[in-house]
């Protein structure tokens, strides 16, 4: 804590005096470059009700701390940090400390696999059986006819899952999490999601009958896992070294990997779930901190990651800019139009908002104001199981970055406020 204190101490006059930090809680090496809020169109005075919101949260103990980011027009405008990394040791939360992403994880490894693309190693509407033969020619479960596990009829698949699908949520893959289908079930008896390797993730799959004909239902799922065994088969090298060597290394993102190095492990935030609630009373339960440690051997694309708001500010820069940053470019303005555009069409999901299609690794939001969120018509996002999320508005040139460790979640809707309090302090 010494060290974390004599830093802080040496580094808040500067912050402060750039307008960039709320308080001195938010201190981070920051690489983007530094603006007042009134310099990118934004009010302090508005932004200070962020903080009012977010640290009276803390204060009554329905979360534990969390980290908001505000980047405009390029800058870095304003970080906030709220509450504490860890309650019992009443460790203050910094905005530099680490979280687990989750779900964020999937539009890192959807750039990834869109990376390849642009080197002409696959064309979306490949069969994914082509490059993975062991997904080649599922069946598809009877879920109307089938008892339980031991008991899916199936049928042959109109077609074959492809790389769009996977991209898009539509191969007829599951979570085995989100619902409880006979296939569901079967995945969490066989423990499909949770192999040691993505090799082997991807042969327990093939054991498994699909839940829907791909292309016909979008489901959350797996199908992201597979897009990084899909990156290990296409370029040769583990998927955990691909987006080291190709993504973060380029891009600075030093905090970002499947686990936490033993050094930082003091800036790693604990996770907590809500217990009680439903008419009694909400109280804040911490949650297991195993992993996250060098020996992970399977590099989880749908939700390994771990990450900084720092890290993953300068990753949604690179999607805001057309794929470069600092001079490093990592795809083509073309590749991300086409991979922030609805792919759904009008078949959409009842999983995302209302308004809201999905692309390649995002949604998209695709008609105003029907989610009763503020943001434009093109904005695309993505969140993490435990509260996480980021968005990135082109047509406001505006990224937010909200960092929290909350699973399960039982009040408020942490990530939604953060968006609509952000919104009301843009002033141009």
């Amino acid at each position: 804590m010494l060290r974390r204190a004599t830093t802080t101490a040496r580094l808040i006059p500067f912050l402060l005096g750039l307008g960039v930090c709320a308080t001195p809680a938010c201190v981070l090496a920051q690489e983007l470059p530094r603006g007042t809020p009134e310099e990118v169109g934004l009010s302090s005075e508005r932004l200070a009700r962020v903080s009012e919101v977010f640290s009276g949260y803390a204060d009554e103990g329905r979360m534990a701390g969390a980290v908001g980011m505000v980047v405009r027009h390029g800058k870095l405008a304003w970080v906030d940090a709220w509450g504490s990394r860890d309650v019992a040791e009443q460790d203050p939360m910094q905005a530099d400390d680490i979280f687990r992403i989750y779900s964020m994880t999937k539009p890192i490894t959807s750039v990834a696999v869109m990376m390849l693309y642009e080197e002409g190693l696959f064309f979306l509407d490949d069969p994914v059986g082509r490059y993975l033969p062991e997904l080649a020619n599922l069946p598809v479960a009877k879920l109307a006819e089938a008892t339980g596990p031991d008991d899916i009829p199936t049928e042959r698949a109109a077609r074959q899952m492809t790389i769009r699908d996977l991209l898009r949520h539509t191969s007829g893959l599951t979570y085995g999490t989100f619902s409880n289908t006979a296939v569901d079930q079967l995945y969490r008896r066989d423990d499909v999601g949770n192999q040691t390797t993505l090799a082997d993730m991807v042969t327990a799959l093939s054991d498994v009958p699909l839940a829907y004909h791909p292309g016909t239902t979008w489901n959350y799922s797996l199908s992201t896992d597979v897009l990084g065994r899909l990156v290990e088969v296409l370029s040769g090298q583990t998927f955990d070294a691909f987006l080291r060597e190709r993504i973060f290394e380029p891009l600075g993102m030093d905090d970002t990997g499947f686990f936490v190095r033993p050094a930082d492990r003091d800036r790693f935030a604990q996770i907590y779930g809500h217990a009680g609630g439903r008419g009694g009373p909400l109280t804040l339960e911490a949650q297991e901190t195993g992993g996250y440690t060098p020996e992970v051997t399977r590099f989880s694309g749908g939700g390994g990651l771990v990450s900084t708001a720092r890290d993953y500010s300068r990753f949604a820069q690179m999607l805001l800019n057309g794929g470069e940053l600092d001079g490093y470019r990592i795809l083509s303005p073309t590749t991300i139009d086409l991979m922030t555009t609805d792919h759904l069409g009008d078949d959409g999901t009842s999983f995302l908002a209302p308004g809201w299609g999905f692309g390649l690794g995002f949604t998209i939001k695709n008609q105003p104001a029907l989610d009763g969120l503020p943001d434009s018509v093109g904005t695309y996002y993505w969140f993490g199981v435990a509260g996480t999320s980021f968005w990135i508005d082109p047509d406001r040139d505006l990224i937010g970055i909200f960092m929290i460790q909350i699973r399960p979640n039982r009040d408020v809707n942490f990530r939604d406020q953060f968006k609509r309090l952000v919104y009301q302090a843009v002033v141009d």
